[in-house]
């Protein structure tokens, strides 16, 4: 029972629900920016450079071969699928992630700026402990 307990304790924390609703939120995010890059910008991407749609560019390495049969319906030769390098999609997805790393990085940002300004308030000096209180009288005593 134990370590059921230490697992609560350690699940009802403030820190692991906040990584959790913010994990939830991410792939949320994830799908929105998606959405945005694939239905705004790269039509505008594509308009400005002339049609071209990113999502079907790709460099074909082997062209696919249909399957083939002979007339009485035995197969001679299987189908082969086309072998290509989808580099079109991969510009995508770098536009998505750059995208949800400047809104991550400008989240960031904005959290770290109100941390420094809880900082800048001034800290009380602490009180010397007493060994360090001792310590001083027996240095004054010695300078008399």
């Amino acid at each position: 029972m134990g370590m059921l307990k230490e697992f609560k304790e350690f699940a009802m924390r403030g820190n692991l629900i906040d990584v959790a609703v913010a994990f939830v939120m991410g792939a949320s995010f994830g799908k929105i920016v998606s959405s945005f890059v694939d239905g705004i910008i790269m039509p505008l991407i594509g308009m400005l450079t002339g049609g071209i749609d990113f999502n079907d560019k790709k460099f074909v390495l082997k062209d696919a071969v249909p399957e083939v049969k002979d007339a009485a319906g035995k197969m001679i030769t299987k189908a082969v699928a086309e072998v290509s390098v989808k580099y079109g999609t991969f510009i995508t997805n770098v536009i998505d992630f750059v995208i949800v790393a400047f809104a991550v990085f400008m989240v960031i940002k904005g959290i770290n700026s109100m941390k420094k300004k809880e900082e800048t308030a001034p800290a009380a000096s602490p009180e010397p402990s007493s060994t360090d209180k001792l310590l001083m009288e027996i240095r004054d005593s010695l300078k008399k």
